[in-house]
């Protein structure tokens, strides 16, 4: 069965029930990844919801609520014709080289 570190075991979570791991177990092509809640994909959220309100919502003029999920959707709609994948071009060693200046600077200020 599929080992979660119990470290990443939070309280009724249900990506740690028997279950789940049972089927992990059985469809190999799917893995999870533990990311804590302050990390960088929550960035990707932000993003999106930054481009949303850019180019379907400010400046925008709604006459009702139903106007506003219209327009709403028809930017969900035009966003989903054209997915494009995020793709990270930092390597994980130039981003430990970064963490590493960083404390070095830290350092020297305190």
């Amino acid at each position: 069965m599929v080992e979660i570190p119990q470290d990443h075991r939070p309280a009724g979570a249900t990506h740690t029930h028997d279950d789940v791991c049972q089927w992990l177990d059985n469809h190999p092509r799917f893995h999870l990844h533990f990311t804590p809640t302050s990390s960088s994909w929550i960035n990707l959220v932000e993003r999106w919801f930054r481009a949303l309100t850019d180019k379907a919502l400010r400046r925008g003029i709604f006459q009702s609520v139903p106007d506003l999920v219209t327009s709403i959707q028809e930017y969900i709609d035009a966003h989903n014709n054209d997915p494009r994948p995020y793709l990270r071009t930092a390597t994980a060693e130039s981003i430990l080289s970064k963490v590493a200046r960083g404390r070095i600077a830290r350092e020297k200020v305190s």
